[in-house]
């Protein structure tokens, strides 16, 4: 479980595999070393951090990616030197700051427009058919693992605001027109709609 607060970024430093890849990251600055085997958003994405390694300036871990979570989050299209959004998983006891955003993908989004409102920045975001029903006015979604407020909804697309800070300190800072992110609903959307074909008798 994340919280869509982005903690820091890696850099892809290699890539092994096709079909099946292994990529390894570089973390720059960071102190907390994350535990061999332990849950690490990439993305957005919940992954496996392997042959975790401290390094002078940060850290480097290795993470196995199958050909479904490849397709799923627009991985395939990684590559080396690209800068990717991180966050450590959840710990008892830690602030929860953001969203309980789970790490498990729903789809691919596309940036339509990004209007520079004078330090902040808004982007107008272009969801999935299948997947416009779960945003909301004022509801919770994660852009590559950043947990964002949705501002208003027309259809399939919706806005959402970025401050400076965030601008700076993720990759959303680095999006351009016609570019894909990985997108996930709210948690509790996903929920109350399940319930709500249950209790219309849809299974």
């Amino acid at each position: 479980m994340f919280t869509g607060l982005i903690r820091g970024l890696a850099k892809i430093v290699q890539i092994d595999g096709l079909e099946e890849k292994q990529m390894r990251f570089h973390v720059q600055g960071l102190d907390k070393l994350p535990e061999e085997g332990a849950s690490i958003a990439c993305n957005g994405c919940c992954l496996t951090a392997l042959k975790v390694a401290r390094q002078q300036d940060g850290y480097c871990f290795s993470a196995d990616l199958s050909p479904e979570t490849l397709k799923a989050t627009g991985a395939d299209n990684w590559s080396v030197g690209e800068l990717i959004n991180i966050e450590p998983s959840l710990r008892l006891g830690e602030e929860m700051g953001g969203h309980i955003v789970s790490g498990h993908v729903d789809g691919q989004a596309v940036v339509e427009k990004i209007d520079n409102l004078g330090g902040n920045h808004e982007l107008t975001i272009k969801v999935p058919q299948e997947l416009k029903t779960f945003v909301a006015p004022k509801g919770s979604v994660a852009l590559n693992g950043v947990s964002l407020t949705v501002n208003a909804v027309h259809d399939d697309h919706f806005t959402v605001n970025i401050i400076p800070h965030t601008w700076a300190v993720t990759n959303l800072g680095q999006l351009k027109i016609g570019d894909r992110v990985n997108f996930e609903i709210d948690m509790l959307a996903r929920y109350m709609a399940r319930m709500l074909d249950v209790a219309g008798g849809r299974s």
